[in-house]
C-alpha cells in the first residue's frame, strides 16, 4: 500500500481515535459507578500503563514497519500461535470497540436532536433499544470513506478531530466557571457494594471481598480498567505503519503526541465535570452536555454535542480501519482466509475485508448496550499489550542485531512493569467479561486449528 502518512496526520488519526467515548461516554460512567470525583486519578493511572506498553509498540514499530500492528511484533518475536492470539484480541479490541463508540455516538445524536425537537422510538435508538439504527447507519456509512482510500480517510479524520478536540476544549473553559469545590467531598468515595450485587458483577480481584466493589481504592482501579481504552489510539497508529512515510520517526513522535495531548485533556475533562456535577449526578449516557445544561449552559451544551457527535465518528473511523489492517496482515500469513488479503487495484485498500468487517461492527452496535462492549474491548487490549510488551523481551535476546531505530530503555525492567500493571487493571473487570473473553479465546483457537488443516505456509511466508 503507498506511504502517504506523515507526521501531523499520523498524530491526528492518534487523537482522532483516542480522544472519543473516554471522554465524551466512559467519564460519566466510571465516575458515577466506580470512582467518583477520583476518575481523575484513575485517568492518570490509564495513561502510566499506556506509556509504559507504548513504548514497546514505538520501538517494534521502528524495527518492523507493516501493517498489523501487535500481531504483526507478535508474529516476528514470539512465533505464529502467539501471533493468532494476539491478532484474535486485537478483533475483539477494535471490532468491539468500534461497535462501542457508535454505541456512544447515538447517545450523543440522540441529546443533539432532542434539543432541536427531533425523538427516536425508543426501541430504534437508546439503552433500551432492540436495534440501534442510529449506530448501525453510522458504521455502513463510514465503511465507504474507508473504501474509497486511504487520503479521503486522513482528510476526513484531521477534520473530525479538530472539531472535537475544540469542543472539549470549549466544556473545560465555560465548565470551569461553574465548578463547585464541593461536588469533589469525598474526593474517594468510601467503598461500598455494587447496587446490581451477585458474583457475575463482581471485579475479578474482589471475590474475596464482594462487599467492597465500588468506589474506594479498588473503584479507582477499576474506574482506570475501564477508561483504559481511552488511551489505545497508539495501537492504531502503529497499525498504519506500512502507510506511513519512514515509519520508524514517524511513529514513535505520533505515539509520544497522541498521548501527551490526550491525557491532558482527559484529566481536564474529568476534573471540571466532576466539579460542575457531583458524581452521583452525572448523566451516564451524555456526560459532558448533560452537565452543561444542569448549569444553564444551554448553547454550548449544543455546540460540544455537535463537536461529540462529529469527534466519535471519528474514533469509529480508525478503529475500523485499523482492524483492516490487522485482518490483512494475518489474511497474508494464511491464518485468515487469503481471499481478504486482496487489495483493490485503483483505491489501493483491503475493500473486501473493509466491508465485512463494516457488517459486523454494525450487527454488534445494533445489538449491544455500551458498558458491556467497553470491558469486553479492554480486557482484549490488556492481553494484546502485555504479549507485545514480553515480544521486545524475547527479540532482544533472539535478534540482538536487529535494527532499531528507538530502543525501550531500562530493559528488562520497563517491559515487565508494563506487563504487570496490564495484568493488574484487568484483574479488576468483573467476572462476567473474564468468562465472555475466555469464551472469545476458546472460540478463536477453535478456528485457529481449523485453518491451520487446510494449509501449509504461516506468518511471514
Amino acid at each position: 500500500m503507498p506511504r502517504t502518512l506523515g507526521p501531523l496526520p499520523l498524530t491526528m488519526m492518534g487523537i482522532g481515535v483516542t480522544v472519543g467515548s473516554g471522554l465524551f461516554v466512559l467519564t460519566g460512567t466510571a465516575a458515577a459507578d466506580y470512582a467518583g470525583p477520583a476518575i481523575t486519578v484513575s485517568f492518570v493511572i490509564g495513561a502510566a500503563v499506556a506509556l509504559l506498553v507504548a513504548v514497546s509498540y514505538a520501538e517494534f514499530a521502528g524495527s518492523v514497519p507493516v501493517a498489523g500492528s501487535a500481531y504483526t511484533y507478535a508474529a516476528a518475536a514470539l512465533g505464529e500461535f502467539c501471533a493468532w492470539v494476539i491478532g484474535w484480541d486485537l478483533m475483539l479490541e477494535m471490532t468491539v470497540g468500534a461497535a462501542a463508540v457508535s454505541v456512544g455516538w447515538s447517545g450523543y445524536l440522540e441529546d443533539l436532536l432532542g434539543v432541536l425537537g427531533i425523538r427516536f422510538p425508543a426501541t430504534l435508538s437508546g439503552p433500551d433499544a432492540v436495534l440501534n439504527v442510529p449506530a448501525m447507519s453510522l458504521v455502513f456509512a463510514l465503511t465507504v470513506v474507508l473504501v474509497l482510500g486511504i487520503r479521503l480517510t486522513a482528510r476526513v479524520t484531521t477534520v473530525m478531530t479538530a472539531v472535537k478536540v475544540l469542543a472539549a476544549i470549549a466544556f473545560v473553559l465555560v465548565g470551569a466557571r461553574h465548578v463547585d469545590p464541593a461536588n469533589w467531598s469525598p474526593f474517594v468515595p468510601a467503598p461500598r457494594a455494587s447496587p446490581t450485587g451477585g458474583a457475575w458483577e463482581t471485579p475479578l480481584i474482589s471475590v474475596l471481598d464482594a462487599q467492597a466493589t465500588r468506589y474506594g481504592l479498588v473503584g479507582v482501579l477499576t474506574g482506570g480498567a475501564i477508561v483504559f481504552g481511552a488511551y489505545t489510539g497508539f495501537d492504531i497508529i502503529a497499525s498504519s505503519a506500512e502507510e506511513t512515510r519512514q515509519p520508524q520517526r514517524t511513529v514513535p513522535l505520533a505515539i509520544a503526541g497522541t498521548l501527551l495531548v490526550c491525557s491532558t485533556l482527559y484529566v481536564s475533562v474529568s476534573l471540571v465535570l466532576t466539579g460542575t456535577v457531583r458524581y452521583d449526578r452525572i448523566d451516564p449516557a451524555a456526560p459532558v452536555t448533560g452537565a452543561l445544561r444542569m448549569v444553564g449552559a444551554t448553547w454550548t451544551a449544543l455546540g460540544v454535542a455537535t463537536g461529540a457527535v462529529v469527534g466519535l465518528a471519528a474514533v469509529v473511523l480508525v478503529m475500523m480501519m485499523g482492524q483492516a489492517r490487522v485482518f490483512l496482515a494475518m489474511s497474508r500469513d494464511g491464518l485468515l482466509p487469503r481471499w481478504f488479503a486482496a487489495v483493490h487495484p485503483k483505491r489501493r485498500t483491503p475493500q473486501r475485508i473493509t466491508v465485512v468487517l463494516g457488517a459486523g461492527v454494525a450487527l454488534v452496535a445494533g445489538t449491544t448496550p455500551i458498558t458491556e462492549l467497553a470491558e469486553l474491548s479492554n480486557i482484549g487490549t490488556l492481553a494484546a499489550f502485555a504479549i507485545v510488551s514480553g515480544g521486545v523481551l524475547r527479540l532482544r535476546v533472539t535478534r540482538p542485531d536487529l535494527t532499531r531505530a528507538f530502543r525501550v530503555p531500562l530493559v528488562p525492567w520497563l517491559p515487565v512493569l508494563a506487563i504487570l500493571a496490564c495484568v493488574v487493571l484487568a484483574l479488576h473487570y468483573p467476572l462476567v467479561t473474564w468468562a465472555r473473553f475466555l469464551m472469545w479465546m476458546v472460540l478463536g483457537l477453535l478456528i485457529r486449528f481449523s485453518v491451520a488443516r487446510h494449509r501449509t505456509t504461516g506468518p511471514g511466508s
